[in-house]
């Protein structure tokens, strides 16, 4: 019976070490082959992770549940958003985003490499309420954006297009 159980045993662990985490993000602004470098080594800084991009869909898959969220949070900090399917794993903008008007605002670490992205965010950012003038440009890590606005209204359309930066008043 011992032999049993530890046969049972060893071949669950042989299962247990080869079990990848998979986690599927939609809705990621993914316009041309720049982007999907960009998507690709944002992710590959991590170890044992592999990247299939195709259009606004990323898979990332990796040997465990926390080089998933490492591979997610580096693909955020690159400039790009998606909705994830794994809830412990969901990439969202900060909940502490500010309710607060703005009359001014810099974003930084979204990413534009191209006219596609710019023409992308800049529809992003004409669709918050409140904004009136911006200034966003091609293969710029900063843009400005003016009006009477808030910093979550900002967060959640360029979210909503596929962007993710931080916000600096």
């Amino acid at each position: 019976m011992k032999i049993k159980t530890l046969l049972v045993l060893g071949v669950f662990s042989a299962f247990s070490l080869h079990a990848e985490t998979t986690v599927t993000l939609s809705g990621v602004h993914n316009c041309c082959k720049s982007c999907t470098n960009g998507i690709t080594k944002a992710a590959n800084t991590v170890k044992d992770v592999t990247i299939e991009a195709e259009g606004s869909t990323i898979k990332v898959t990796a040997k465990s549940k926390s080089n998933v969220k490492k591979a997610i949070e580096a693909i955020m900090a690159a400039g790009y958003f998606g909705t994830s399917d794994a809830a412990e794993e969901k990439s969202s903008s900060s909940s502490s985003s500010s309710a607060k008007k703005l009359t001014s605002a810099t974003v930084s670490g979204a990413h534009l490499c191209c006219q596609k992205c710019v023409n992308a965010m800049t529809e992003a950012v004409k669709a918050v309420p409140g904004v009136t003038e911006y200034e966003i440009v091609n293969k710029s890590s900063t843009f400005t954006v003016k009006g009477e606005f808030t910093e979550s209204d900002l967060l959640a359309s360029m979210n909503k297009a596929g962007f993710h930066g931080s916000v600096g008043k």
